[in-house]
């Protein structure tokens, strides 16, 4: 496999210490207990349908048209989105626009060392985070043209997707591309009888596996969320589950996004207020000259 000289990586099949810590490998029971206590709360504190607390900001790259960042808990992501350039390789002309959405970890975000060239789980995250982002973007706005919108992951603790879904329609919006709505997106575990929104890395890969005994539902659903429209604009599911069970899913997944719409509206009037008051400061400072250049 072709390896870029540019940059000085370590080895492919390197693993952190951090993973040797603690050797010793743990029963099912035991596993389980670590990450729900008998009160019902998870291991940092979060009651079942509790989600984790949400900091977002925009304008955090000069060089992009807008730009986002969200933490979410220890999960870290960063969006930037680029002005509209003309749709490559294509002859025909197309009235809708289009997006061009790259998700990628950095080497760095997660405890096993990722590679710069984006692997299968990349590349199927860049296509939902696209599926996700046209539904609420007039695309007929900017015909023929190309939108990038690039997410990178800083630091993964579990709910990575959700996260740049939310941060990059954020940025779209910091980059004044005519939208709908701004698209918030949310994550459910399912372990059985467990529930668990917006789960970390140690719940996601609980209920990636099978319970041992009772109800076999399991798996992580992802849904994307228009909450002005009350419009689905994604909704991804991995695992085994039955109708039920992601029939009631789905609306504890809504609830959710719907509180995170309103950290997203207020985010966005706080940076187009500061935008406001440094172009009526710049104006001011520019008469003063005038008057006195006049005088």
């Amino acid at each position: 496999m072709p390896t870029d000289n540019r940059r000085n990586q370590g080895p492919e099949s390197s693993t952190p210490y951090l993973l040797y810590v603690n050797c010793k490998e743990k029963e099912y029971t035991d596993y389980v207990a670590d990450i729900v206590s008998k009160d019902g709360t998870r291991k940092d504190g979060r009651k079942w349908d509790e989600q984790r607390r949400i900091y977002m900001k925009t304008g955090i790259i000069s060089q992009a048209k807008g730009s986002a960042y969200i933490e979410q808990g220890n999960t870290k992501v960063v969006c930037s989105v680029f002005d509209p350039r003309e749709t490559p390789r294509k002859s025909e002309y197309s009235v809708n626009g289009e997006l061009y959405c790259e998700f990628k970890y950095a080497p760095f975000s997660c405890k096993v060392r990722r590679g710069h060239q984006s692997d299968a789980e990349e590349k199927e995250y860049s296509l939902i985070l696209r599926r996700a982002l046209e539904p609420a973007v007039c695309r007929h706005e900017f015909p023929n043209f190309q939108v990038d919108v690039y997410a990178l992951v800083l630091e993964n603790d579990g709910s990575g997707l959700p996260a740049a879904i939310t941060c990059a329609g954020l940025a779209l919006a910091d980059a004044s591309v005519p939208m709908y709505d701004l698209v918030t997106a949310t994550s459910l575990g399912i372990h059985g009888d467990l529930k668990f929104i917006d789960p970390c890395v140690e719940e996601t890969s609980l209920c990636n596996t099978s319970p041992r005994e009772g109800n076999k539902n399991h798996g992580i659903i992802t849904v994307a969320y228009s909450p002005m429209h009350q419009q689905i604009c994604e909704f991804v599911q991995y695992g085994m589950m039955n109708m039920d069970c992601i029939t009631s899913s789905i609306s504890l997944l809504t609830k959710a996004c719907e509180n995170i719409h309103p950290l997203s509206q207020q985010c966005l009037v706080k940076s187009v207020t500061k935008a406001l008051m440094k172009k009526k400061k710049t104006e001011a400072r520019l008469d003063m000259s005038s008057d006195r250049i006049g005088c």
